[in-house]
């Protein structure tokens, strides 16, 4: 992928990604609010999500899974949260935000779950750079391979 619509690139992609997918990418959300927390992101124009090509849905489904394994693993989330905003960032992209009922280690870094057990709080948490860099190698190295980001 070359062409990188505005919220691609609004989420600091390509630095932040860690898969790339026909449709989709997952990168890592510069402000982790909770640890882990990924935005996935439609490659095209689109800023409806009705108007993305239908091959688009049946690999969100393989995408899902992938991003669950992995999180899973990593950081054994409690639940999982994807919310669709779209308010700023205009094309289609949804925040993943796993959620943790105690605070969640990972490295030198502590992050707690501001929102739970309600709605995330998506202000929280951190904008570590070091932080963000260091998820992004880590997620790459756990991501299955044939999506892996290179």
């Amino acid at each position: 992928m070359t062409d990188y619509n505005p919220t691609f690139l609004k989420f600091n992609g390509p630095e932040t990604l860690i898969a790339a997918y026909e449709y989709w990418s997952v990168l890592v959300r510069p402000k982790q609010c909770t640890m882990g927390a990924l935005v996935l992101v439609a490659n095209g124009p689109e800023t409806e999500y009705s108007k993305l090509p239908m091959q688009a849905f049946t690999e969100q489904a393989h995408v899902i899974k992938d991003i669950e394994q992995v999180l899973s693993s990593m950081f054994g989330y409690d639940k999982i949260n994807y919310l669709m905003l779209m308010m700023v960032d205009p094309n289609v992209h949804y925040h993943v935000i796993p959620r943790y009922a105690a605070p969640t280690e990972y490295l030198s870094w502590t992050l707690e779950d501001g929102g739970w057990p309600g709605q995330p709080d998506l202000s929280g948490g951190s904008a570590d750079g070091d932080l963000v860099s260091s998820l992004v190698g880590a997620l790459k190295d756990a991501w299955p391979a044939a999506s892996r980001a290179r």
